[in-house]
């Protein structure tokens, strides 16, 4: 036998292996999330993955196509290739999950019970109407547990201190008989502003300076 190919050998076997290293590294956070109505009605979107338009959109429609008409008893993950569908149905919501294909789909249940907790914490047993008029609260709940699709924070109480915290803050820095919602939807896209019933910019509870 060959030295030099028993080294070799060995060094292979000690050799980290990338591909199931990025691999890994893919599968443990979300591809997006959306929060859709029973109607077909999207109440909440985000994607933490570079999709273009015309792909969300595609995304969006399968979701309404392939979700919404699924029995109760039916299974509730839906691969779709690259990714997959992973949702859990709260009253008249459904709340879907894109993530890859090699995470665990209990894992993406529990974290998507996690972040309708944090919601029913904050609303007080929340509603789809909570949805439709808060967007801009949800998403800061969102976004305080799940940085780039990952769960970064699974304490509600804390998340929903840092929220109130961040409240307090914008009190006091609004000037008075200035609209507090529209400080807070400085931050938010003009898409998810339009779901608001805002003007992109604008102040006031309707878009209206």
């Amino acid at each position: 036998n060959n030295p030099n190919t028993s080294i070799l050998l060995k060094m292979a076997d000690y050799a980290p292996p990338s591909k199931f290293k990025s691999k890994a590294s893919a599968a443990c956070g979300w591809n997006f999330i959306v929060l859709m109505s029973r109607q077909g009605k999207i109440r909440l979107s985000e994607f933490f993955s570079s999709y273009s338009e015309s792909e969300k959109r595609r995304i969006l429609r399968d979701i309404a196509a392939d979700v919404l008409p699924r029995q109760a008893k039916m299974c509730n993950i839906i691969e779709k290739g690259e990714y997959k569908f992973v949702y859990r149905r709260y009253a008249s919501l459904y709340f879907v999950a894109g993530c890859p294909v090699e995470m665990n789909e209990l894992i993406v249940l529990e974290q998507i019970h996690l972040f309708v907790e944090a919601l029913d914490g904050y609303f007080n047993s929340v509603c789809e109407l909570d949805l439709v008029f808060s967007l801009h609260k949800s998403l800061m709940i969102l976004f305080e547990m799940f940085i780039g699709g990952m769960l970064c924070e699974s304490n509600r109480r804390e998340v929903l201190q840092n929220i109130v915290e961040a409240e307090e803050m914008v009190e006091q820095m609004t000037k008075p008989g200035e609209d507090t919602s529209s400080q807070l939807d400085d931050g938010l896209s003009f898409q998810e502003q339009f779901q608001l019933g805002r003007k992109p910019g604008a102040r006031g509870p309707r878009g209206n300076r």
